[in-house]
């Protein structure tokens, strides 16, 4: 506190650090403080939001007071409603999607909860729900996972908590389709970047809950949607846009895009073009308007001159009983440039058997796809928020 309390001091009056110990913050908590609050305008930076950096160095992301009232209301649009009844739960880190996610609920006059824990413990959100009700939640597709576990083995079907939102990583469609089955419809996706503050699209409850729908399978693997404020295409190399049905580049634009990147000029020439953010994610758009995600731009594998996308991979392996997590990886080969290594957690007591998850992988993908080499570890390294660190796991392979 006194290195900020020494920086305030270069400050406007109005923007000085104060303390929550101070007298002055316990008169404004009091109504006598004499402070109001200060003018701002749709374009003035609000917040330096810094990305996850699992593919590179954290940027800092300049979020303006517009981005952050478009993705305020995008939530209520597109994601949920938002009542004083509500008890938004922070079991997810707050520097990203939980915490962008409070807005709604501060506006709202809702409960906010901070488990004893400090972080995610599937048990402990579990009891939550059922002593708390009405309980909404950000939560990234790998605690997603690690909550339908223990609600299966508690025998319990999430009781109390009214909404999950899952998002910042990719959800596989066994993962959701067993989620639900455990949970019951209590689930919505959203996808976006910091960059984009969970605002790019979205799977509504009632699309989750559309079972009877033709296409209902294909759409349940969709990001869904644009959100309300947003536009999304996607492009070809050379930055053409690419019409329904073919794999590129994801962009988006919209009143929920950030400003640019803290004295960063190249990355906001090579980020942003004439408007459009530049996502570095592979996907396609069907004829409705559906996002399909692929992989980041920089995890698609090269082999014999063919693309290759790990989501693929990853998809097919685990629909297999024995295997419970997996990250598909591309790794340097003199003859195909690259190769396909799949790591693989597997469930408690199974076999590490390559020829079984081989052959299981010719049943649903094209053979040329299938991974060269099967790694088993006891986890995939992940960062704080749950996202596989895939530049780890190609470290990992570069040394053995």
């Amino acid at each position: 506190m006194g290195i900020l309390a020494e920086a305030s001091n270069d400050l406007p009056a109005a923007m000085r650090t104060i303390s929550v110990d101070s007298d002055e913050y316990m008169k404004m908590r009091t109504g006598e403080g004499p402070l109001a609050p200060l003018p701002r305008e749709t374009d003035d930076l609000a917040w330096l939001f810094y990305t996850s950096g699992t593919t590179g160095r954290p940027k800092g992301v300049m979020l303006s007071h517009g981005n952050l009232v478009a993705m305020t209301l995008c939530y209520l649009a597109d994601v949920d409603s938002a009542t004083p009844n509500d008890a938004s739960l922070y079991a997810a880190p707050i520097s990203h999607g939980a915490g962008l996610y409070h807005f709604p609920h501060i506006r709202m006059g809702g409960r906010h909860v901070i488990p004893e824990s400090r972080g995610f413990d599937p048990d402990e959100v579990l009891n939550l729900g059922r002593q708390l009700d009405n309980v909404v939640m950000f939560a990234a597709p790998t605690m997603v996972r690690r909550l339908v576990d223990a609600a299966k083995k508690r025998g319990e079907d999430g009781e109390g908590i009214r909404t999950i939102v899952y998002g910042g990583g990719p959800m596989y469609l066994a993962d959701i389709r067993e989620a639900i089955a455990t949970l019951g419809q209590r689930f919505v996706q959203i996808y976006g970047q910091g960059e984009s503050p969970m605002t790019i699209t979205s799977l509504s409850r009632e699309w989750h809950k559309a079972t009877h729908h033709p296409r209902y399978l294909e759409r349940l693997a969709s990001v869904g949607p644009a959100q309300s404020v947003m536009s999304v295409r996607i492009t070809g190399a050379d930055g053409t846009p690419l019409p329904s049905g073919e794999t590129g580049e994801v962009e988006a634009k919209g009143t929920a895009v950030m400003l640019g990147y803290w004295n960063n000029p190249k990355a906001n020439a090579e980020t942003l073009k004439d408007g459009w953010l530049r996502t570095g994610d592979v996907g396609r758009l069907d004829e409705d308007g559906f996002l399909t995600l692929s992989d980041r731009s920089k995890d698609v594998i090269i082999s014999g001159g063919t693309n290759i996308y790990p989501r693929e991979v990853e998809e097919a392996l685990l629909t297999h009983a024995d295997v419970r997590e997996v990250s598909a990886i591309g790794v340097p080969d003199p003859d195909w440039g690259e190769i396909v290594v799949a790591c693989v957690v597997l469930e408690d007591g199974a076999p590490s058997d390559d020829a079984r998850l081989d052959a299981h992988c010719l049943t649903s993908i094209a053979r040329f796809k299938r991974p060269k080499r099967y790694v088993y570890l006891d986890a995939l390294p992940k960062n704080n928020y749950g996202k596989v660190l895939k530049t780890e796991l190609r470290a990992m392979m570069g040394k053995g």
